[in-house]
């Protein structure tokens, strides 16, 4: 896992991993959907069919877990699930971790 600190890439070697930075504004207005995944629970057919309004599925995260940060179908970081200051009708992530790319990801 990468520290905070050593996440974030310089400037310059950003521009030179992106081709000396042309197109980069291009790059980085690509939107991506950022997920966060509350945890999950696997059952055979036969239960999900019986599942009604008021039904509870146990997940496999406990209360007080992080919770994963998922951009594109890769964790890229684990935070608490929290209430925005702001809006008391909206939930926030604030991030406690931030992940650093899989060792055998030949494109990474």
């Amino acid at each position: 896992m990468w520290q905070q600190e050593n996440a974030f890439e310089s400037s310059a070697q950003h521009d030179d991993r992106l081709g000396g930075g042309k197109n980069l504004d291009s790059i980085l207005r690509i939107p991506v959907t950022i997920q966060v995944v509350l945890g999950s629970a696997t059952m055979p057919v036969a239960n999900l069919m019986k599942l009604g309004r008021g039904a509870i599925v146990p997940l496999d995260h406990r209360v007080g877990e992080p919770v994963d940060v998922v951009v594109n179908g890769r964790i890229i970081a684990r935070g608490e699930v929290v209430v925005v200051e702001d809006d008391n009708s909206r939930f926030g992530i604030s991030l406690t971790e931030i992940v650093g790319p899989p060792t055998n990801d030949i494109n990474g």
